[in-house]
């Protein structure tokens, strides 16, 4: 019996059709800087004729022992991970680095009360470098990426050894917001912090260096009794609840620091159901500067952190790292305050 299958076309034929080389066909896809444009654009159109759909990705990296693959490490599920636009912002920005060199992000979420992916996810996983995005110190996750010997980028945890790291002053610029508030007159504070804070024993090194920032400002200048309320980072009626505990407190705070700008969001929810004005009775700071503190109403007072460098940093570091460049020392991005409508002198 006779197949009727048609052969799916080969990079072979496709250089005989041109007149060229296997080589220069190949480099039409891998290395297009070695081309001229007019070449490429020939090889391309031909191999669109054919019904050649470009190289096997696996037969790829069989050949060069790359999966073109970057592991990024999760703390939460992907829902709630795209819930958080400071995330959004940082990952963005590390996927438009390395997007031109032929790299993919790979994402490996959390699971809900787990800080990081599976440990058999990591090990499964391919892919030729990992980035660990704020996960809890010791997870699990980060063990198996030392176990593989994958190289590694951090971003906003504490910096381990042969590891490139990125983040921000996270307790600068906390200090930042509790001094502006100590300025403007206030003396009695709440927190809106982020969950599993244990004091200043947080598993999570940005929840425990920003509660060390505001606590350290306060108490120089003499304020200590500070009521501290948790709350998910990203469930807006958990962190308006938890708000409204503060702002119902039988020595209700004028000010409010807040660990994102997602929690001030929902306080300043939470001060407008109770009948507060935001910032004549109650001032409210939060921390990230996403695009929504300029026009949520007030426009919100934050920290500003530069979230889309911090990915641009990222990616360059992982770039670095794949091309065997040797671990440079950790990288702490500047913050600054944006002050804005949601704080008010008393």
């Amino acid at each position: 019996m006779t197949s009727s299958r048609r052969r799916r076309p080969t990079l072979d034929d496709v250089a005989e059709a041109v007149g060229v080389s296997r080589a220069t066909v190949s480099n039409a896809y891998n290395r297009p800087d070695q081309l001229s444009t007019q070449l490429r654009e020939q090889i391309l159109r031909v191999a669109g004729e054919l019904g050649y759909p470009g190289p096997n990705p696996t037969a790829r990296s069989l050949a060069t022992s790359r999966t073109g693959a970057i592991a990024f490490l999760l703390d939460s599920s992907l829902s709630a991970a795209f819930s958080d636009p400071a995330l959004s912002i940082t990952l963005d920005a590390l996927a438009k680095t390395v997007e031109p060199t032929g790299n993919a992000l790979l994402l490996l979420p959390g699971r809900e009360a787990q800080e990081g992916p599976p440990a058999a996810r990591v090990l499964a996983a391919q892919a030729d470098i990992a980035v660990a995005y704020s996960l809890a110190d010791g997870t699990p996750a980060l063990e198996a990426v030392r176990a593989r010997v994958l190289p590694l980028v951090v971003i906003d945890q504490p910096p381990l050894p042969d590891t490139a790291r990125v983040g921000c002053d996270d307790r600068g610029g906390a200090s930042l917001a509790a001094r502006h508030l100590v300025e403007l007159g206030h003396r009695r504070f709440g927190i809106l912090a982020a969950p599993r804070l244990s004091a200043v024993t947080s598993p999570f090194h940005g929840t425990r260096e920003r509660l060390a920032g505001y606590l350290d400002t306060l108490a120089a200048a003499g304020i200590t009794d500070i009521s501290i309320t948790e709350a998910p980072w990203l469930s807006a009626s958990t962190a308006r609840a938890a708000a409204t505990d503060l702002l119902t407190a039988s020595v209700r705070p004028t000010a409010l620091l807040c660990m994102s700008d997602q929690l001030a969001f929902a306080a300043i929810a939470a001060a407008h159901r109770l009948g507060l004005r935001v910032p004549a009775d109650v001032s409210i700071v939060g921390f990230d500067d996403t695009p929504q503190a300029a026009w949520s109403e007030p426009p919100l007072t934050t920290v500003r952190q530069d979230l889309a460098g911090k990915g641009r940093v990222a990616g360059e570091l992982v770039m670095s790292l794949l091309a065997a460049a040797p671990v440079p020392p950790p990288v702490e991005l500047p913050v600054s305050l944006a002050v804005r409508e949601s704080t008010a002198a008393i």
